[in-house]
């Protein structure tokens, strides 16, 4: 069983195939963690908690908790005012303005499969591949029921943790903070690796040695952000991609997050992630109930490289639902940097006929088709189209792209309203706003205030009339700004707070209307290229604009650090123009191509202006893109190159969950003189097997490849790229 509880020792412990978790329950009730790491057979583990006598003396030992001290007790879920010093995961104010509070256990109950969480995304059980743990807890003094969820992935190392609460007392409370995961590991020698970056340089990987104190990244602009991301890692200071100790978390949220490690006087350390308690409160009548997001929690023992497989795998078969979860997405080209604004009917068919030629399978038909939008400063909120531009309806338009053999795609920003637009006119309190307040505007728009279904229910109604008007099969998502000035005149002013998570709870409800009027629907989430890069949106959208920056060597970091935690299938990534628009780079077509194949891959570029080689070159790409995608999109992922550590290189590979084939990419940066051969060792291949490779015809030994390399043949210039494919023989 991955879930077992024994009596006697009052202990839980949750097993994967490679690694365990457990906590222990005291005599009193109070839940303290015992272990996460590598697995173990036995429970009877409580020894872990250093007792009697190996503490370190404190003064301040609670009678209540035997021989420990709330200061520095592993504790499962900690509470504020309680005499634990550190970062608390749950805080409430009361009636009288107290903001004590307890977790005391009552109870548990174990489950096939997993729940649904309220209004929320999260992971989901498939044939019976998870079992859930429900430990259910009191707040003796003020009726609160604490309920912590744990479900267990056995397949592939993954432990997911929730919590609920439920105010079953005689007076409204207020919640002010509720975290969704806190882990207590028994050491302080660990490197904290995060996801930082801003436009066009998102997902950059920071590495360092954590400190005494509190380490953490956040949002506080009601959307994940370009700045950090809400996944981190703790792993060993010697951990490399394949050997060591690594653990993963990643929010399932796509609001203001917070995500930290704090390291205690007594050299452990205590991992935390949730909803950032900046500028929140929920406001709980009796009887009602709030759902905290999910935490997607990995171990692994096989380095940094076998924490980041445990969650791709959990992401594409766990996460992301729908038509496309498991389906090679359809190769698109979109317009935008093709035209930007300056687009008509006539320019799209033009692009789609030279697309259809390519081998290109559908047209999007980015920003610039609704109201009267000919810049970013109007518009949006009217999405009614532009019939100047459409010539003779979206309908007439779609018709005759499909007629050429492509499918059609469009852009919406829902989230958005301009200032300078018929629907800001009729309803002014329609963004988020305080009231008497200058209203901030940010690329020339407001945020609509979906916290508020009214709102919700007209802008979703105008989306779902235009993509009932054509045969419209895509929808790209956008979100070109953050929050802020948030407020409203609706809501009272106990509930204002709410807002920040009422806002992405009515995303989430939006994007979720979609997909079940439009099952057939492939949605893209993006958010200014890459700030709302998720596993909440990941529920939604099976890909994700990465980043706007096409640029190829750009993308090398960016979707190296993003491959840390979300698997490279929901990579959007597109062939771009050359010179690069965000930098300026020339980049060969072939390189271009090649860092595009991982991912979702398609074209943002005016293929009208292509040379016949370049479009001959579209075709090559196209072939090489249906061959190696079932790979891609499957297999396992290894980082060979680390584009941070060096300027020379980069290189990964795919391997096959079989181990029967391999593909390995490698971009040559920069060329320096007097380096002629640069050979990659593989990885993942099955040892005592042999291998073809098909670009030379050679037969190797899985332990030569691994243990000595291949050779990358001589690559002339900057900016070159090699891929290598292999069969088992």
């Amino acid at each position: 069983m991955s879930i077992i509880y024994d009596e006697n020792k009052k202990v839980f412990k949750l097993d994967t195939a490679k690694s365990t978790y457990a906590f222990h329950v005291t005599n009193d009730g109070t839940l303290l963690h015992l272990y996460y790491g590598a697995k173990i057979p036995e429970t009877d583990i409580t020894h872990m908690l250093r007792i009697p006598g190996d503490e370190p003396f404190v003064p301040a030992v609670h009678d209540s908790m035997g021989p420990h001290s709330f200061d520095c007790a592993p504790m499962e879920f900690p509470t504020s005012g309680m005499a634990d010093f550190r970062e608390p995961c749950f805080q409430l104010m009361d009636k009288y303005g107290m903001s004590a509070c307890e977790c005391v256990y009552k109870d548990y109950r174990i489950t096939d499969g997993k729940p649904k969480l309220n209004g929320l995304p999260a992971t989901y059980s498939r044939d019976g591949d998870a079992k859930t743990l429900e430990i259910f807890c009191t707040d003796p003094h003020n009726g609160m029921e604490i309920v912590l969820m744990y479900s267990v992935f056995e397949y592939c190392d993954v432990i997911t943790r929730s919590v609920r609460v439920k105010n079953n007392g005689t007076d409204p409370i207020e919640l002010r903070r509720l975290l969704s995961t806190c882990v207590e590991l028994d050491r302080m020698d660990y490197d904290m690796i995060t996801l930082y970056g801003t436009w066009a340089r998102e997902r950059h990987v920071q590495r360092f040695p954590l400190r005494f104190g509190k380490q953490s990244v956040d949002s506080n602009r009601g959307a994940t952000s370009h700045a950090h991301n809400n996944f981190i890692a703790l792993c060993e200071h010697t951990a490399t991609e394949d050997f060591g100790e690594a653990y993963g978390f990643a929010l399932c949220y796509s609001g203001s997050f917070v995500a930290m490690a704090e390291v205690n006087q007594y050299e452990k350390t205590r991992v935390v992630s949730g909803i950032n308690p900046y500028d929140f409160s929920w406001h709980l009548e009796c009887g009602e109930e709030f759902q905290a997001p999910e935490v997607i929690m990995t171990y692994s023992n096989e380095g940094i490289g076998g924490m980041s497989r445990n969650l791709h795998d959990i992401m594409r078969n766990n996460l992301i639902r729908g038509k496309w979860r498991d389906k090679r997405r359809p190769i698109l080209i979109n317009n935008w940097e093709a035209t930007y604004f300056d687009f008509d009917s006539d320019k799209l068919i033009e692009i789609a006929k030279e697309a259809k030629k390519a081998g290109i399978e559908m047209l999007v038909m980015d920003d610039g088709w609704f109201g009267h939008r000919n810049s970013d400063r109007s518009s949006l909120g009217d999405w009614f189209v532009n019939e100047d531009k459409i010539k003779g309806g979206l309908k007439k338009l779609v018709d005759e792209v499909n007629k050429i053999g492509l499918k059609f795609g469009i852009w919406f920003e829902p989230e958005m309203i301009s200032p300078d637009s018929e629907l800001y006119k009729a309803h002014p309190d329609w963004c988020i706003h305080i009231p008497g307040r200058r209203r901030n505007t940010s690329r020339s728009q407001l945020v609509i205030d979906f916290s508020r279904k009214d709102v919700r229910d007209y802008i979703y109604s105008r989306v779902k009339d235009i993509l009932s008007s054509a045969n419209i099969e895509y929808v790209k998502w956008d979100m070109n700004r953050q929050l802020s000035e948030v407020g409203n005149e609706v809501l009272p002013p106990e509930r204002q707070r709410e807002i920040w998570h009422r806002y992405v709870l009515g995303v989430y409800e939006m994007q979720e209307r979609l997909l079940t009027d439009f099952p057939d629907l492939l949605l893209e989430n993006c958010a200014g290229g890459g700030s709302r890069f998720d596993a909440g949106m990941l529920y939604y959208s099976p890909q994700i604009w990465t980043s706007d920056d096409t640029d190829a060597i750009e993308r090398l970091k960016i979707q190296h650090g993003t491959s840390l935690c979300y698997p490279c299938s929901c990579f959007g990534a597109h062939v771009s123009a050359s010179p690069n628009h965000c930098v300026g780079r020339i980049t060969p077509f072939k390189t271009r191509g090649h860092v595009a194949l991982p991912g979702t891959f398609g074209y943002e570029l005016d293929v009208t202006k292509l040379s016949d080689e370049d479009k001959n070159a579209i075709k090559e790409q196209i072939e090489e893109f249906n061959k190696y995608n079932p790979l891609v999109r499957n297999g396992d992922y290894y980082r060979i190159g680390d584009p941070f550590a060096t300027d020379r290189f980069d290189a990964w590979e795919f391997v096959s969950k079989d181990k029967t084939e391999a593909l390995l990419e490698y971009v040559q940066v920069l060329k320096e003189p007097s380096v002629f051969l640069q050979r990659v060792r593989l990885k993942g291949l099955q040892s005592g097997k042999y291998y073809r490779c098909e670009q030379n015809g050679r037969v190797y030994s899985a332990e030569v490849l691994q243990n000595s390399g291949f050779d990358i043949p001589d690559l002339w210039g900057d900016f070159m790229s090699y891929i290598a494919y292999f069969t088992m023989v």
